[in-house]
C-alpha cells in the first residue's frame, strides 16, 4: 500500500489539504447548515472533529475555493468572502487570568487583524462593537465560530474549583447575551462544545438555536461512518481485521435511527500506528472529576443504563448527574429506546469499556505506587503458576489501597 499521511490530532483544514493528508469529506453537512439555519450548536465528545469542522466552515467563508476541489461543496457554493470572528477556547489561556480579561484581549486582537480600533472597554460592549464594525466596514454580515465554548466550565468541575466554573459561566452568559440582538448583522453562528450547560445565555436567549447534537440529519457530522471508512480507507482494510477495528473503535451514536460511527482520532491513530490496537482516545485526556464522580456514586455498571430523553440533553453545574455527563463526554452512547420514552445507554466499544473500567479501578485504589495493571499482572501470574500465596498477596494488595 502506498504510504498515506493521516492528520492525527490536526484541526486545521487548510493545512490538512495542503499537506496532502487524508480528509473525510464533511462539506455536505457544512453546506446544509449554511443554507438552512443561522444559529447552531453542536455537542460532541472531545477529539471527534468539532474543531476541524469549525476550521472547514472558516475556510468556506474566507472564500478559499481552491482548497475544496474534489469535495462535495466545490461546485455548489459561490465562496463569497465574509468577515469571520473565530474564538477557540481550547487555545485561550485563562488559568492565571480572569476569563473576562482574556476574552477582551481576544476580541481586541481580532479587531486589530481587520484593522479596526475598538473603543468599548466592557466585554459585552466590545463584542457588540466588533460585530457592528465588521458589518459596516465590509458591508457583509458576520460569521461567528466559537469552538469548545464550555472548556472554561469543564476545566473546573471538581469540587475544589467549582466556584471558578460558576464564575466563568457568569462571564460567558454576559458574553453570549448580545448574539440575539446582533441578529441583523450576522450571517451564521456556529458554537461547539462537549456539554450543554444550563444557565448559559446561548440556550435561554437564542430561542431559534438549532441543536444539531441529536438531529437525525447530522448523526455523522463528526465521526466516521462505516461507508466513509470503506470509501476512504479501502486499502487499509485489506491489511487489518475489519471486524476487530469495528469492535474497538466503532459504536458511537446520537440518533436512534442513525448508524454508529467510529471515533476519528482512534481510527486515524490506529492506521498511523500500523494497525496496533490501543486505547488512543481514552489516553489522550480523561477528566479526573469523572472518575471521582463515579467513585462517589458507586457507579460502575454501564450495560443497559436508562435515562429519560428529557434528562440527556443538558445539565446544571451545581447539580451534576453522572449519566448525562458520561453520555455527553462520550463514555456512554445510545443503544435503543424503551417504552417509557427513555434512552438505553452503554459503552460504545471495547476501547472505552476496557480503559474506563481500568481507570475507575485506579481511582478506587488511589495509590501513587500501585495501579490496577500491576495488580492484574500479579493475579494473572499467580493463576498461571498456580501460586496461592502470590494470588493472596495480589488480592490483599488491591483491597489494601481502598479506603475503609
Amino acid at each position: 500500500m502506498k504510504e498515506r499521511l493521516y492528520p492525527v490530532g490536526q484541526q486545521d483544514f487548510p493545512a490538512i489539504i495542503n499537506e496532502g493528508k487524508v480528509y473525510v469529506d464533511k462539506t455536505m453537512h457544512a453546506l446544509n447548515i449554511i443554507k438552512t439555519s443561522k444559529y447552531n450548536f453542536l455537542s460532541k465528545p472531545r477529539r471527534f472533529g468539532k474543531s476541524l469542522f469549525i476550521s472547514t466552515l472558516e475556510t468556506i467563508f474566507k472564500g478559499q475555493k481552491a482548497l475544496f476541489e474534489g469535495l462535495y461543496i466545490y461546485d455548489k457554493w459561490d465562496f463569497e468572502e465574509y468577515p469571520v470572528i473565530r474564538i477557540s477556547f481550547n487555545t485561550l489561556s485563562y488559568e492565571n487570568n480572569k476569563l473576562e480579561e482574556t476574552l477582551k484581549r481576544t476580541l481586541q486582537a481580532i479587531g486589530e487583524s481587520y484593522f479596526l480600533s475598538l473603543q468599548k472597554i466592557d466585554l459585552k460592549g466590545l463584542f457588540k462593537e466588533l460585530i457592528a464594525e465588521l458589518n459596516e466596514k465590509y458591508n457583509k454580515r458576520v460569521v461567528i465560530l466559537i469552538d469548545e465554548y464550555d472548556k472554561p466550565i469543564i476545566d473546573y468541575l471538581d469540587k475544589e474549583n467549582i466556584h471558578k466554573a460558576l464564575e466563568n459561566r457568569n462571564v460567558m452568559k454576559t458574553f453570549y447575551a448580545i448574539l440575539k440582538d446582533a441578529e441583523p448583522n450576522l450571517k451564521l453562528v456556529f458554537i461547539t462544545g462537549v456539554s450543554k450547560f444550563t444557565k448559559v445565555s446561548i440556550f435561554s436567549d437564542l430561542n431559534n438555536l438549532t441543536d444539531l447534537t441529536i438531529h437525525p440529519d447530522y448523526n455523522e457530522i463528526c465521526g466516521i461512518s462505516q461507508k466513509e471508512l470503506e470509501v476512504n480507507f479501502d486499502e487499509e482494510l485489506k491489511l487489518y481485521d475489519k471486524e476487530k477495528i469495528k469492535e474497538w473503535y466503532n459504536g458511537y451514536k446520537w440518533d436512534l435511527g442513525g448508524d454508529t460511527v467510529y471515533n476519528p482520532f482512534s481510527l486515524l491513530s490506529f492506521f498511523h500506528n500500523k494497525g496496533k490496537f490501543q486505547n488512543f482516545w481514552y489516553t489522550s485526556g480523561t477528566p479526573s472529576f469523572l472518575m471521582k464522580m463515579c467513585r462517589e456514586n458507586h457507579f460502575y455498571k454501564f450495560d443497559q443504563v436508562s435515562i429519560h430523553a428529557a434528562d440527556i440533553g443538558n445539565f446544571d453545574i451545581e447539580n451534576l448527574k453522572i449519566i448525562p455527563v458520561l453520555f455527553q463526554t462520550g463514555y456512554l452512547t445510545v443503544i435503543k429506546a424503551d417504552i417509557l420514552n427513555s434512552y438505553v445507554l452503554s459503552f460504545p466499544n471495547l476501547e472505552v469499556r476496557e480503559s474506563y473500567l481500568r481507570n475507575l479501578a485506579d481511582t478506587y485504589i488511589n495509590s501513587d505506587v500501585i495501579s490496577s495493571t500491576n495488580i492484574l499482572q500479579g493475579i494473572l501470574k499467580s493463576l498461571q503458576t498456580q501460586d496461592k500465596d502470590l494470588l493472596k498477596s495480589a488480592i490483599n494488595q488491591a483491597f489494601a489501597q481502598i479506603p475503609y
